[in-house]
């Protein structure tokens, strides 16, 4: 039952809206005399079901400090609706969990990242009431993990410092050593990381990189993903060198013995991936890789293939 206190407490600003200006004196600031006051209903109860979900919600304990929640936001753009929804939810969670309540938003880009981390303020000028100032992960303050042992030590901080750095010149580093520390992994954690990287870089340029690797360096591993990219490789052979080597890899794959003709679609997947990067190939660079039939050769070739800056520098040195 609401006590009398309580209820003088309140109601003498609706009987006096023009109390607080004076009031507010005491409490360190001052808010001028209002020309207008509308009382409006108290009864904050949503009549109409709202659905609203945080993307990620975690709750975490530490040995010290005991239980808190943590909730993650994903932040494409700058949205000017999005911070009165993160104090929504922190809000209300700290309310229904009566837990300590953290907010953490993850970008892509510098812009965004500098937006959402700006502490924002649901009262009027000087009276902040209730302000929202996320924790922000982006490439701004995001490690860039190019050594594929740093990148080994921590691969799921490598997997999210690659999305985070999906626009960045430096991305294709980091995905390079992400791809090699990958390849000792057991399958059941390189798996979702392989999924959760080509995930981040949506349709980025970098995603095409990333599938190249991902068929390169990780050919052992049996994923949509890899599986995707190796009859993508395919059908661009067949689109974009068929005039260049499809006759002769099926001429090959009919006289030839085995090992023969794997070495012709090696050599094709080299060529399908020079062309997807759209460097140019010289016709002696292509003899070259056309004529060659070692298999460790072609393989070494394949993986230059997908960083080389030239074609002359995949074969060179053989």
């Amino acid at each position: 039952m609401v006590s009398p206190p309580h209820e003088a407490m309140h109601r003498i600003f609706q009987h006096d809206p023009g109390l607080f200006s004076r009031v507010s004196r005491f409490l360190g600031v001052d808010i001028p005399t209002p020309v207008k006051a509308t009382a409006l209903p108290t009864d904050l109860t949503e009549t109409n079901p709202v659905e609203r979900r945080v993307d990620t919600l975690l709750r975490l304990e530490t040995a010290d400090r005991g239980p808190f929640l943590l909730a993650v936001e994903a932040q494409g753009k700058k949205h000017p609706d999005k911070p009165a929804s993160w104090a929504y939810y922190t809000a209300y969670l700290w309310t229904k969990y009566r837990l300590p309540t953290a907010l953490l938003v993850v970008c892509q880009d510098h812009a965004t990242a500098r937006w959402a981390q700006q502490p924002v303020s649901c009262g009027p000028p000087q009276l902040p009431t209730l302000t929202v100032q996320p924790l922000v992960a982006g490439p701004h303050n995001m490690p860039v993990i190019t050594d594929p042992e740093e990148a080994r030590a921590d691969l799921v901080l490598a997997s999210l410092a690659a999305i985070t750095h999906a626009a960045e010149p430096d991305v294709g580093a980091i995905l390079k050593a992400l791809s090699t520390a990958l390849r000792d992994a057991p399958e059941d954690i390189a798996k979702p990381l392989i999924e959760f990287t080509a995930q981040g870089l949506a349709k980025r340029p970098a995603k095409n990189l990333w599938r190249n690797l991902v068929a390169v360096d990780l050919s052992f591993y049996k994923s949509y993903l890899a599986e995707e990219v190796r009859k993508e490789v395919r059908d661009e052979v067949r689109d974009e060198v068929r005039d260049e080597v499809r006759d002769e890899v099926r001429k090959e794959v009919q006289d030839e013995a085995l090992t023969q003709g794997e070495a012709r679609r090696a050599a094709a997947d080299v060529l399908a991936v020079l062309a997807e990067r759209g460097l140019t190939v010289s016709e002696a660079v292509r003899e070259r890789i056309g004529s060659c039939d070692d298999p460790e050769i072609l393989s070494r070739w394949l993986r230059r293939a997908v960083t080389a800056s030239t074609a002359e520098e995949v074969v060179a040195g053989a």
